[in-house]
């Protein structure tokens, strides 16, 4: 039996990561009335990357995965829809 693939890390392009600091340094600009330095953004978005990148990924595949169950319980219906009466 084939071993599956692990999945390595998420990584963000430069350009993501770049556009993701700004948002955050606007956040706690809008929000805190604070400016925090860009060391500071940095360590952020390398937390998050880390810790949230993760579970909101594990979350995207779960939801992807009832969608296709029920897409499937759906093709089953349709395919028995077809059958006709043999009377």
């Amino acid at each position: 039996m084939r071993q599956r693939q692990k999945i390595q890390q998420i990584k963000l392009s430069e350009e993501q990561k770049e556009t993701l600091r700004k948002e955050i340094r606007e956040f706690y600009l809008d929000e805190r009335g604070e400016e925090i330095e860009i060391i500071e953004q940095i360590q952020l978005l390398e937390l998050f990357e880390q810790k949230l990148a993760p579970v909101i990924y594990n979350k995207a595949l779960d939801d992807a995965k009832k969608w296709y169950a029920q897409m499937m319980d759906n093709l089953d219906a349709d395919y028995y829809a077809l059958y006709k009466n043999e009377n």
